[in-house]
């Protein structure tokens, strides 16, 4: 899109991680998404690929200037060094055991059986670096019956109950978010346990094995409101957070399209039922408090869409705006390319790969004052580094 500006990549790492090796056997997009966020902050990640299959999976996955360079690729590896590897050829799994003898994380999402029978399990690890941390990204806990399960982001979306949400909230079939959010809510859970574990080491308390298994991240992570009825024993049985599971949860229309409003304060309701031409309406005991309005969430939010539709989606914003009342204008997609704060703080950034592509990266979204993260290399070719990783290995 017009506007941005052609920048290359910053010329080395600035940010806190400086100093950390991870050996980063993940691919797809939980594992990827977790060290993309450590290399983006400093940390040297050595990505070591399936030389047998063509590298990760996703590299083949969506149109890209280059054949192995599939969009959600780039976005999750750029910062990254690849090697691609046999690890079932004992030169290749001795090359990765001396590269894990120099890293500080050992981090993958293969099945632990198969990287055990590889010989690549975490007493493998241990034995040539006693001090790793060795970061398996499961799909299920070690301990109960479906421990030795594929895990994806379809099937933990509907195993959690979060499909369920879908269904409870339309009154029709459950659905899949139309996002990977399995893959990067777990992935998040990764990113902090591997800082937990270096922050632990650094305070005396060794290396470890740290098991991230997804089905119980996410279900974690979605449950927070939607235990809701069932947090307090015996429950009433009722589950899932009334105000966000409503079917009115949405967009309010405008004259011209569409707008986020969130009154939240009981004075915010009143001042916004006044802007709206219906002063009457905060005075309704449906409405008046907190625990009615949570209780009636159907009826408000209708009242709420009648209202919206009196004026344009800029009319809204700057009266509400002007009346501190959270109000957000809607984007389409495409719009968010073109939204005047991501555009002020260069949050897309359209970048000249030394192959000579023009490619669209996002800034790093968490701001360091003193050791700032920074975009330091192109996604990698597979095998890209192997003469300098092999080079140097620690």
């Amino acid at each position: 899109m017009g506007g941005w500006p052609k920048l290359e990549w910053d010329g080395e790492r600035t940010g806190p991680l400086q100093g950390v090796k991870v050996l980063d056997m993940s691919s797809v997009v939980l594992g990827p998404f977790a060290t993309v966020q450590l290399a983006d902050l400093g940390a040297e990640v050595i990505k070591v690929e399936n030389a047998q299959g063509g590298g990760d999976i996703m590299r083949k996955a969506g149109d890209n200037p280059t054949g192995d360079l599939g969009p959600i690729y780039a976005s999750l590896n750029r910062n990254k060094k690849s090697v691609a590897f046999d690890a079932s050829k004992p030169e290749d799994k001795a090359a990765i055991l001396e590269l894990a003898s120099g890293a500080d994380v050992f981090f993958h999402n293969v099945r632990m059986a198969g990287m055990e029978r590889l010989g690549l399990g975490y007493e493998d690890i241990k034995a040539v670096n006693p001090d790793i941390v060795y970061v398996h990204c499961a799909g299920y806990g070690a301990e109960g019956p479906y421990a030795k399960r594929q895990a994806y982001d379809d099937l933990i979306q509907a195993a959690s109950g979060f499909a369920a949400l879908f269904e409870m909230r339309d009154k029709g079939r459950p659905q899949y978010a139309p996002s990977l959010v399995a893959d990067k809510v777990s992935g998040m859970f990764a990113a902090n346990a591997v800082l937990a574990a270096l922050l632990g080491r650094a305070n005396g308390l060794g290396g470890q094995f740290v098991q991230v298994p997804m089905f119980e991240c996410f279900t974690w992570f979605h449950m927070v409101e939607n235990l809701w009825g069932n947090t307090y024993l015996p429950g009433n049985g009722k589950m899932a957070y009334t105000r966000s599971i409503n079917p009115r949860r949405r967009p309010y229309p405008t004259k011209d399209g569409y707008i986020a409003i969130v009154p939240y304060a009981d004075h915010q309701w009143e001042r916004f039922f006044e802007l709206a031409g219906r002063p009457g309406v905060f005075q309704d005991t449906r409405f008046s408090t907190y625990k009615a309005r949570l209780e009636n969430t159907t009826e408000l939010y209708a009242t709420i869409e009648e209202c919206s539709a009196t004026k344009t989606t800029a009319e809204w914003v700057e009266l509400l705006d002007a009346n501190n009342i959270p109000a957000m204008k809607y984007n389409r997609m495409a719009d968010v390319f073109e939204d005047p704060h991501l555009k002020a703080v260069d949050f897309f950034e359209e970048r000249e790969a030394k192959a000579g592509y023009m490619y669209r990266s996002m800034r790093h979204p968490v701001h360091y004052a003193s050791t700032p993260a920074s975009m330091f290399a192109d996604p990698p070719s597979l095998d890209a580094d192997r003469d300098e990783v092999l080079g140097s290995k620690s």
